[in-house]
């Protein structure tokens, strides 16, 4: 028989969630929250696992670094060939997190070995696409004081 879960067993106050979603903030940065809020409008018990345990429990750990934990992930999911989506998350997490462009680049050309070249080449392409994502957005950043200078220069 299934086991039902309460509502109030999921208490984001707790240790666990607020250690996960501290975990999570470092890799993803601003985008943390709200990619776990769209997580919780789907399945909220989907987005406490998420939180509680890789980010909580495996990404805490100390014996690896968070650098080499994202290249990992970057590794197994090019691997999987089919999760695109968090593939790229995670070549920005691995970024955030200090790995270089060209270790990224490394990682996914070595996965041809292990998962074909279709894969890596999905792969590579979803790569490109969070690079161009966050170029765009630290352009952006850029501009915003600029903007903001001029705007006060005009008043």
């Amino acid at each position: 028989m299934a086991t039902k879960i309460k509502k109030n067993d999921h208490d984001e106050n707790s240790p666990e969630y607020r250690r996960g979603m501290a975990e999570i903030r470092k890799q993803l940065g601003p985008m943390a929250d709200s990619y776990i809020r769209n997580i919780k409008s789907l399945a909220p018990e989907f987005a406490w696992v998420n939180v509680t345990f890789p980010f909580a429990e495996l990404y805490t750990r100390d014996v690896i670094d968070l650098r080499t934990r994202e290249l990992c992930t970057v590794a197994a999911l090019t691997v999987q060939g089919f999760s695109l989506p968090e593939l790229k998350l995670h070549v920005k997490a691995a970024l955030r997190c200090g790995a270089s462009r060209g270790e990224v680049v490394e990682i996914i050309t070595q996965m041809i070995a292990y998962c074909g070249f279709p894969a890596a080449t999905n792969a590579l392409m979803t790569m490109k696409q969070a690079f161009d994502e966050v170029d765009a957005t630290a352009k952006e950043a850029k501009r915003k004081p600029r903007k903001a200078a001029k705007k006060a220069r005009r008043k």
